[in-house]
């Protein structure tokens, strides 16, 4: 008789050996897996600023927290967005004759596609980050000067292309660059982009900066991060500027930008005729001894009026702060200037690097120009009135009887209406105000008639006024 298996031991080897095998696969997963890098949030101490309303905020130099680009990252998520509303910001029209609105164009288009690439999103909210900045006074006054700001620092510049050789590296394609061009154009003719509301900062997020601390992180377009300032500053009403003075000629994008291809061809040629002049000059422009950032000179007979700021700038050399003031006929040798000196002054370029300022001002009573916003404002002297000049106050005289018609103490240095009579006294000729800066208002003071009798003061008890100082005297 054939004896045959029990199945049921068949089906215990079969349990025994999935058992096994639920036991022995999860165990070489786990001895074998992969090793997970824990990214830890970074412990920063970077204490918060925010600047006061009656302090205007610095535009610190772009410089990093030394940290991975993954613990930035993480330190980067870990702080979080402002509550505060995020009004979109006004629209900025630019106000400029054709030619300076070509070089502001192209210098905005040369910012948002260095620094967004081709992505149009990125382009359009550094193109807003831009107008921004034109508006608020802690930046430059122009489109150029906003963006190539601190370009002749290596670490100093706001956007990081302007000075790390990008331009040399990389042309952008005529493709790309129209089309940069074409946002640049709309942003300076009224578009918003209204997610980055009034930032005036941003950064990927794979980078730290120290500015991060005073700034309210207000929007993220991709892998930047936008910012504006903490407080007051960065409200709209801080926003309130225009541009100011003619757009700089910038070389370093001439190869792909007519406007300022024409531009720096024509600063190549009048920085030649710069070069001449200082050649046939007797000698090279000097400081003076007592300041070594103040230049006072004679310009050289047949250099044309756009050669000067060349040849000022040749005479500043590398200074950061550098004040040259130039006459056609002699010029003075001594400083501070007179008001007649600063009157006649023909030419004046003044240059602070530290506060990325330059400008250059022509006087146009003799030299025409056809932007007035480089003519130096008119120093206004009043002549003086035929008379003797008093040297010195006289010596009061003894009161007089009082008479019966007037009543209470006599003031004295104060014509009254009615009252005495003026023939003794000496005629004031009218006095020049002090002479300003170039570029500083200057008004002349009204001039009392001395037919003009002028009227009491309110209150006998106010203290009696000099003849140099009387009204009218």
């Amino acid at each position: 008789m054939t004896s045959h298996p029990v199945p049921g031991a068949w089906l215990r080897v079969v349990l025994l050996v999935v058992a096994a095998l639920a036991l022995a696969i999860p165990t070489l997963v786990v001895l074998n897996a992969a090793t997970i890098r824990h990214v830890r949030v970074p412990k920063l101490r970077i204490a918060t600023k925010v600047v006061p309303p009656t302090v205007l905020p610095p535009v610190e130099p772009v410089e990093f927290v030394d940290l991975a680009p993954d613990d930035a990252r993480a330190f980067n998520a870990s702080v979080p967005f402002s509550r505060a509303p995020i009004p979109a910001a006004r629209p900025f029209r630019l106000a400029e004759d054709e030619e300076n609105r070509a070089r502001a164009t192209d210098c905005l288009a040369t910012a948002v596609l260095y620094e967004a690439g081709a992505d149009p999103e990125g382009q359009r909210a550094v193109a807003q980050v831009v107008v921004n900045r034109i508006r608020h006074p802690a930046f430059p006054k122009t489109v150029c000067g906003v963006v190539f700001e601190g370009q002749e620092r290596r670490t100093g510049c706001q956007f990081s292309f302007s000075c790390d050789g990008a331009l040399t590296r990389w042309t952008p394609p005529e493709a790309l660059w129209a089309a940069a061009r074409k946002i640049a154009a709309a942003a300076l003719s009224g578009t918003v982009y209204r997610k980055v509301g009034y930032a005036t900062h941003y950064h990927t997020d794979w980078v730290v900066p120290y500015w991060q601390s005073s700034l309210d992180k207000i929007a993220a377009v991709h892998s930047h991060l936008f910012f504006r300032w903490s407080g007051w500053w960065g409200t709209p009403p801080a926003f309130n500027r225009r541009v100011v003075g003619a757009e700089p000629v910038i070389a370093a994008i001439a190869p792909f930008s007519g406007a300022h291809k024409t531009g720096a061809a024509l600063e190549e040629a009048t920085g030649a005729l710069a070069e001449s002049a200082m050649l046939l000059m007797k000698e090279v422009p000097q400081p003076l001894a007592s300041d070594p950032t103040v230049f006072l000179v004679s310009l050289p007979k047949g250099l044309a009026p756009d050669a000067w700021p060349q040849l000022a700038a040749l005479a500043c050399g590398d200074r950061p702060i550098c004040k040259f003031s130039a006459w056609s006929d002699s010029a003075p040798t001594t400083a501070p200037l007179e008001p007649a000196q600063v009157a006649t002054m023909t030419f004046s370029y003044l240059r602070d690097r530290g506060f990325g300022f330059e400008r250059t001002l022509w006087n146009c009573r003799t030299i025409k120009r056809l932007d007035p916003r480089g003519c130096m404002r008119q120093q206004v002297l009043a002549a003086p009135v035929a008379g003797p000049l008093p040297t010195a106050t006289p010596p009061p005289q003894p009161p007089s009887q009082p008479s019966a018609a007037r009543v209470g103490p006599e003031l004295t240095g104060v014509r009254r209406t009615g009252v005495g009579s003026d023939s003794t006294k000496p005629t004031r000729p009218a006095v020049a105000r002090e002479a300003t800066a170039p570029d500083s208002p200057q008004t002349m003071p009204r001039a009392t008639s001395a037919k003009t009798p002028v009227q009491p003061l309110p209150s006998a008890r106010r203290k009696p006024a000099s003849p140099e100082t009387a009204p009218g005297g």
